[in-house]
């Protein structure tokens, strides 16, 4: 794009992101050739209108040099005449003035009195909160104080500021997209031991009173069209929502969640959109109510070698053999560390409230997976829900999943590190395992 139409775009862009109705433009764009779809489901994924504005007056600068009257003649043709007529005429956007203040009678403000602690009356019905005892199996006892309790057997939970309501029955949808055979020009190797992780958390999650659903080798528009008929569910009645993607992944631009999910045809899904079909304002029904998302899949090409520790944090790595890697190696396949790896993942706000997402890996590094017993990240997070899911929270149960994961160790050399995204409100507690 020229210089001088960057120009009109920036002083205008307050008025472009107030006013400007990309909904109506993204056909239009898409026939002119002014953005791919890759770029319009980018846009779509930013969230409100206001955010999705923005950020298409944010890529069209990088367009070339038909993009701007291109732009405006998509204007036109959507009805958006008078921001057309701004444009076309450079004129800059409108800059209000204040008023000038009147003068406000404000009232003096004195101080309270202070009271020693002496002349303080203390309540004597005030009950005294005591951390509940633990099970041994937990792996790590809570801290002190801890005023949080896990949820007392037959005890109906209900909505309040510290926990999530979670006695619906079933508590919710489950909806795990399972991608195992990958076609040829995709360039992307079978994923063996995914049907093993795909296996226990089907079983993990009816076990946890959810309707679980599994889907097998999807392409990207598939994906696209489940998570969309998942959201136009009716969630009502439920108080939960739960999706699990196994599948190759990629490292990709975002600004909000980072990552991406490949289709069996090589085409991917970013992580930003998939959380984006449940948020509240695709999804009315699930509106305050918890979404949770786990990802096993790579987040990038890197392989993490670790780094020496003191002897107080040092313990045992579990070496492991027969591991495959969750990326498509960066370098030659001489530096690769056997004929029998393969991968994951092609090297390369407004916060939304209620969404968690779990990563089996760091952003940018490849997920290690065992082609008998599954992935590390999906067998220890089975294991922790089953002996943990009735006395701890969600986020707790995480960070034993990450502590666990990274005593792992793949040829005896390459690390793992899980890590979630988590924008939960609450505390999450599942129901009791059947």
């Amino acid at each position: 794009m020229e210089e001088q139409h960057k120009r009109i775009l920036q002083r205008n862009r307050i008025n472009l992101v107030r006013e400007l109705d990309p909904s109506n433009l993204f056909d239009a764009l898409l026939e002119k050739g002014v953005f791919t779809q890759d770029m319009v489901d980018k846009i779509k994924s930013a969230g409100t209108r206001r955010d999705q504005a923005r950020q298409l007056v944010r890529d069209l600068e990088t367009r070339g040099s038909r993009a701007f009257p291109l732009f405006l003649e998509c204007l036109q043709e959507t009805g958006q005449h008078s921001l057309a007529e701004i444009l076309r005429n450079g004129a800059p956007a409108v800059r209000f003035q204040p008023e000038i203040p009147t003068k406000v009678a404000r009232p003096v403000i004195k101080p309270l009195p202070v009271i020693s602690v002496d002349d303080a009356k203390i309540s004597e019905d005030v009950a005294t909160i005591y951390p509940s005892p633990r099970p041994t199996t937990t792996p790590s006892p809570p801290p002190e104080g801890d005023i949080f309790r896990p949820r007392p057997n037959g005890r109906t939970r209900r909505d309040s500021i510290k926990c999530y309501k979670m006695d619906a029955s079933p508590c919710g949808q489950c909806l795990i997209i399972n991608n195992v055979e990958f076609e040829p020009n995709s360039e992307l190797k079978n994923r063996g031991g995914s049907n093993v992780d795909c296996d226990k958390l089907e079983r993990r999650f009816k076990a946890l009173n959810f309707i679980v659903e599994v889907k097998t080798n999807l392409k990207q528009k598939q994906i696209k069209h489940e998570l969309s008929v998942l959201s136009k569910k009716d969630h009502s009645q439920y108080d939960c929502c739960v999706v699990i993607m196994l599948s190759h992944g990629t490292e990709v631009s975002h600004n909000r969640f980072p990552g991406a999910v490949y289709g069996v045809d090589g085409q991917y899904v970013p992580v930003q959109l998939i959380t984006n079909y449940l948020n509240g304002q695709h999804c009315p029904s699930l509106q305050s109510k918890p979404k949770l998302f786990f990802i096993q899949a790579c987040g990038g090409g890197e392989r993490d070698i670790g780094f020496e520790v003191s002897p107080d944090e040092d313990q045992p790595s579990i070496y492991r053999t027969d591991e495959q890697m969750d990326a498509i190696p960066m370098s030659s396949s001489s530096d690769s560390l056997s004929t029998s790896d393969e991968t994951d993942a092609r090297a390369t706000l407004p916060t939304p409230s209620d969404i968690l997402v779990s990563y089996s890996t760091f952003p940018g590094y490849v997920s290690w997976r065992d082609t008998t017993s599954g992935s590390w990240y999906v067998e220890i997070l089975d294991r922790v829900l089953e002996e943990n899911a009735s006395t701890d929270d969600l986020v707790t149960m995480l960070m034993m999943v990450n502590h666990e994961v990274s005593l792992n160790s793949a040829k005896g050399l390459y690390k793992q590190m899980p890590g979630s995204f988590n924008f939960l409100r609450k505390l999450l507690y599942f129901q009791s395992p059947a």
